[in-house]
This record gives C-alpha cells, structure tokens and sequence, in this order.
C-alpha cells in the first residue's frame, strides 16, 4: 500500500467522522477512485481507531464521567456517571449483536460495493433531512433508556456503508426532537465503546496475522487520522447549527448518484 493512499485514508478518516456523510463509505471509495487495491477493514478500523483517540481528548470530561461509571457499577454506586456508562454500553449491544450477524453469514464485504454506499448514502441522506426539519422539544442530552435505546438501534445501521454512524444517530435523535448539538454530542460519545468493540476484534485480527508492514501501516494512519479528527470535532460542533444538515444531505444525494451512474456504467471513475 502507498504511502499516499496511507495519508489519504487517515485525513478521510479524521475530516469524516464526525460529519453525517459515512467515513466507512468514503474510506471504501478511495481505493475504488485511486484504481489501488482495498485496505481492508483492519486499515479502516485503525484509522476508527485515531478518531475514537480524538473523542477521548476533545471529550475529556466525559472521558472521566465514563471511567468513574465503570468504577459505580463494579462498586454498586448509584450515581450519574453510572447511568451514562450504562447508556452507552446498552446502545451498542444492537451494533455488536448485527455486526456479529454480518460476520457469520460473510456479508461484510459483500457490502462494500458503490451500488449500496450510492443508494445507502441517497436514501439516509432523505432521511436525515426529513428529521432534521422536526421541531426542537429537548435540550438536554439523552438521558432515558428509550431515546438512547433508540439510537442504540439506528446505530446498528451504520454497518451499511454509505448509512453513515454518526448520520444515522443524529438522525434518531433529532427525529426524537433533540437539538442539533445535542444530538452531535450524544453520537460522538456513543462512537467511544462501538469502535472500541471493533478495535479490539481489528488489533486480534493483526496479531493473528503476524505481518510487521501491516502493523505499521495501521499505527501510521491511526495516529494521522487522531490529528486530523481534533480539529473536525471542534469545527463540526460549532458549525451544525448555524448550517444545519441540508449542506451534508445535499452532498450526499449528489454522491449517491454518481456512485449509481458508475454502477450502472454511465460513469467511470
């Protein structure tokens, strides 16, 4: 794998995340637009990996709400920060229970055609503009088992390329009445335990295949996609209510359609 497909995964990876668009899709199409060979899902789950890194840092607060939650629920502590521990670990059992599923009927990579990241990308896109124009009844983050179970579901759709996990969650929630930051907030913390989850599998995965060049292409682009995605949380959160969605559902239509076109052969990339 080149050097230059390395940086452009990792920067893809960082500026994506966190914007309503699907990393996973746009880290497939790469190679796809490049006429170079597939990373693989272990180089996509590393380059997840600096993302979650970054979220751990900007999140610093809620990093430690969530450390001292795990800490409450071993020590039977009935607290707030146990709750939020709760909630997260709750939301992504549908996420873990699908990606199980996926995993043992070998459809991952099935998935990962631009025909289904085109539809995916137009159908989620309509639907996230469609809850974004509901009206704003909630404030506060989530704090009740249904709107965070809720998104917990919609989440598990973010398996399907091109749904976008963090476009999807915000869809939930905003459909569920929450502020546009809000919900912005609520489904960046909800990444931490999901990519740990896949982390973990991804990092079993590398030491099974006991190669040294894989190893550091993974380090490589998990510490330049941890760059890039610090100062895309900050951007992000700053922008989203003064522009709202209809920018990223705009985009994501016209990238839907020309993953179509070129499915069909009306298009070469």
């Amino acid at each position: 794998m080149s050097l230059l497909q390395l940086i452009i995964l990792a920067l893809v990876q960082g500026i994506t995340e966190f914007l309503p668009i699907s990393s996973s899709a746009h880290l497939i199409l790469v190679p796809y637009f490049m006429q170079a060979p597939d990373q693989g899902p272990l180089i996509d789950v590393a380059a997840h990996f600096g993302t979650l890194l970054a979220i751990l840092l900007y999140f610093r607060k809620e990093t430690l709400q969530l450390t001292r939650g795990g800490l409450d629920l071993v020590t039977f502590k009935a607290t707030k920060d146990r709750q939020l521990f709760l909630f997260l670990a709750a939301a992504t059992i549908p996420l873990l229970v699908f990606g199980g599923l996926l995993a043992v009927f070998d459809l991952v990579d099935r998935l990962r055609s631009p025909m289904i990241i085109g539809i995916a990308s137009i159908f989620f896109g309509l639907v996230l503009w469609w809850a974004d124009k509901r009206p704003v009844r909630q404030q506060n983050a989530p704090d009740r088992w249904h709107p965070v179970m809720m998104m917990g579901v919609a989440q598990m759709l973010s398996l399907i390329p091109g749904t976008s996990r963090s476009g999807i969650t915000m869809t939930a929630a905003r459909a569920m009445g929450y502020s546009r930051k809000q919900s912005a907030r609520f489904s960046m913390l909800m990444a931490i335990p999901a990519i740990l989850a896949f982390a973990a599998y991804a990092f079993v995965d590398l030491l099974r295949a006991d190669d040294p060049g894989l190893l550091s292409d993974a380090l490589f682009v998990a510490v330049l996609s941890f760059l890039s995605a610090l100062g895309a949380i900050s951007l992000f959160l700053r922008a989203i209510e003064r522009i709202g969605f209809l920018p990223f559902v705009i985009y994501r239509l016209l990238l839907g359609v020309v993953l179509i076109a070129i499915s069909f052969g009306f298009l070469t990339p």
